[in-house]
């Protein structure tokens, strides 16, 4: 299946709402319970980007939504600042046909010519095609918390896997060119 990924645009919040949506209410990759509305998706994905944060979707060559994925901070302490969280969520008939790692290795790819060092997954559910697309990509596991989460009347578990970014922790960061403006002075 030709994919194409392209940055996402405020055109996009039906589809992605409607993709996020099923997400909720049939699985177990986000922990909302409760899907939120069009406005909030679009609230969500302005603060994303504002921060200069990837937000990219998958589109066939019809231009039908795929997927979608973005990068965001991982925590909200200065500290963090090097290292982004991704998030990828694929319509239920694009699962399973590479358009989750194609959105994966271009937001990667982002992340690392816009200086991130570190890229971090939060797996919920313990999602076993979450974990082999990542370390497919060369994520490894960093961790995890047991019972995390209850959903769907199960406890869940959460994975956490990391990557190194360009030359990750082996050098000092150069603060001035800290690429978003999260923590920006």
């Amino acid at each position: 299946m030709p994919v194409q990924i392209r940055a996402a645009t405020q055109a996009d919040i039906p589809r992605i709402t409607e993709i996020y949506s099923h997400a909720i209410l049939t699985g177990t990759s986000s922990y909302e319970i409760t899907p939120p509305d069009e406005t909030e998706m679009a609230h969500r994905m302005e603060t994303i980007t504002s921060q200069f944060y990837p937000y990219i979707v998958s589109e066939d060559g019809d231009g039908g939504l795929l997927g979608y994925a973005y990068a965001s901070a991982f925590r909200t302490r200065p500290a963090y600042r090097w290292l982004v969280e991704d998030s990828i969520y694929l319509a239920e008939a694009a699962q399973g046909k590479g358009i989750g790692k194609a959105l994966l290795a271009d937001l990667v790819a982002q992340c690392t010519v816009l200086g991130f060092r570190q890229m971090i997954a939060v797996i919920g559910g313990a999602n076993p095609a979450s974990i082999g697309v990542h370390r497919s990509l060369g994520f490894t596991h960093a961790g995890g918390i047991n019972g995390s989460g209850f959903k769907h009347g199960t406890w869940l578990d959460t994975v956490f896997m990391q990557r190194a970014l360009g030359e990750g922790n082996q050098t000092l960061p150069n603060e001035k060119t800290y690429p978003g403006s999260l923590f920006k002075g």
